[in-house]
C-alpha cells in the first residue's frame, strides 16, 4: 500500500463537506471506524435505518453512499418490503455515478443490481481471514490502497457472482468472490474493513448462533475476542479505500 495515501483530505463538493449517506439493515451493523472517517473530514453522514422505516433520501442530494450489511439476504423481499425500494435507490446512485460501497449485504445487494446471482456460499465464514489481491487487482490502482494479501474480519454466509463489466478484485480460501470494482466509482467488499471491538461484540450478541452451528471456517468466540492487533492495519485500509471514492465526487480538494 502506498505510504503517501492522502488519509486527511478534505474532501469538498461546491466548497461544501460531501454528503454522505449510509443505508443500515438492523440496528447492530453500525458505521464502525467509517463514522470516525467522515467527522474528521466534516461530514456528517445521513441515514436511512430501514428497520425504523426511514424514507430513502433523493439521491440527487447524496455524493457518496455508503449500503452496510444485514442478517438477511437480497432475495428476502417478502419478509423485508424495502429492500425492493432500496434496490432501486442503489441502481439510481450508480447510474448518476456516485460513488458507492457496499459492505457484506451491501456488496451482495449491488451485485444484484448490477444483474449478478447472489446464493448462498459453500462455506459460512466467520471470524479473522487472509484476504487476498487477484492479479487484475493488482493490475490496477487500487493496488496502491491494499497491500497483496491481508487479514479482515467476516461475516457471511452468503456470496455472489462478480458482475459483468466489474474487476475481480479479492478472495479468500473459503469465498472465491470477496470484492469487485465497478466503473471506478462503484466498490463490493465481502469482508469488513470497517469493524470496531464494539461492532463485532455487537455481532457476536446477536448472531451468536451461528457460531456455535460451526464450520471450518467458522472461528470461536474466543478467537474472534483475541485479535486486537488486526484492527489498527485493518481500519486505515479502509479509511485509503474510502478516501480513494471521495476522490471520485465531483469536486475534491486537499
Amino acid at each position: 500500500m502506498r505510504s503517501d495515501v492522502p488519509l486527511h483530505m478534505n474532501c469538498l463538493v461546491n466548497n461544501k463537506p460531501i454528503r454522505l449517506h449510509w443505508l443500515q439493515h438492523v440496528p447492530f451493523e453500525g458505521l464502525g471506524c467509517i463514522e470516525q472517517w467522515a467527522l474528521s473530514r466534516g461530514c456528517s453522514p445521513s441515514v436511512t435505518r430501514f428497520y425504523n422505516r426511514d424514507t430513502l433520501p433523493d439521491a440527487g442530494g447524496v455524493d457518496m453512499l455508503i449500503v452496510m450489511g444485514g442478517p438477511m439476504g437480497v432475495h428476502d423481499e417478502q419478509a423485508y418490503p424495502w429492500l425492493i425500494h432500496e434496490k432501486r435507490f442503489i441502481e439510481t446512485c450508480i447510474g448518476r455515478g456516485i460513488p458507492v460501497l457496499g459492505i457484506c449485504l451491501g456488496a451482495q445487494l449491488i451485485a444484484s443490481v448490477l444483474g449478478a446471482k447472489v446464493y448462498r456460499n459453500t462455506y459460512k465464514e466467520i471470524g479473522w481471514y487472509d484476504v487476498v489481491l487477484t492479479g487484475a487487482a493488482l493490475k490496477h490502482p487500487v493496488a496502491e490502497m491494499l497491500p497483496a494479501s491481508f487479514t479482515a474480519f467476516h461475516w457471511h454466509g452468503d456470496t455472489f457472482d462478480i458482475p459483468a463489466s466489474c474487476i475481480h478484485l479479492a478472495r479468500s480460501r473459503a469465498c472465491k468472490n470477496q470484492a469487485f470494482l465497478y466503473h471506478g466509482t462503484v466498490l463490493g467488499f465481502q469482508f469488513h474493513l470497517e469493524s470496531t471491538p464494539q461492532s463485532v461484540e455487537q455481532l457476536i450478541r446477536n448472531c451468536g448462533d451461528e457460531i456455535q452451528q460451526g464450520g471450518p471456517y467458522v472461528q470461536r468466540i474466543e478467537e474472534i475476542r483475541c485479535a486486537a492487533s488486526y484492527y489498527t492495519n485493518m481500519n486505515n485500509l479502509m479509511s485509503a479505500i474510502l478516501t480513494y471514492l471521495a476522490s471520485k465526487v465531483r469536486t475534491c480538494t486537499s
